[in-house]
């Protein structure tokens, strides 16, 4: 019999996502806090969208941060090349590791 560890995100009541390490599970919620702020923001604005185009959004933007804060710091688009090595270069580090997500039943 195997026994095996999983870390699981749950959000309002409802399992979000299952990982297989806690580090990787921490980040997921992490950006799962990030998109709802944005979501909040967006619903605050007084623009017209029904609220699940703000999570979408929302979502999106937290997914994107990295580009989101380039743009804001430089007013100009990431280099896309330059963001494909930046991942290489990490994936690298990382051993070639790849975050590995489990879908929730």
């Amino acid at each position: 019999m195997a026994v095996e560890t999983k870390f699981v995100v749950v959000r309002k009541g409802e399992e979000k996502m299952t990982f297989a390490s806690k580090k990787e599970a921490d980040a997921h919620d992490k950006l799962l806090d990030l998109a709802e702020a944005f979501t909040d923001w967006l619903l605050q604005s007084g623009m017209q969208m029904d609220e699940t185009q703000a999570e979408n959004l929302g979502l999106y933007l937290a997914e994107q941060k990295e580009a989101v804060q380039h743009i804001l710091r430089t007013s100009k688009l990431p280099d896309l090349n330059a963001a494909t090595a930046t991942e290489k270069t990490e994936s690298d580090v990382e051993g070639g590791k790849k975050i590995r997500a489990v879908k929730a039943a």
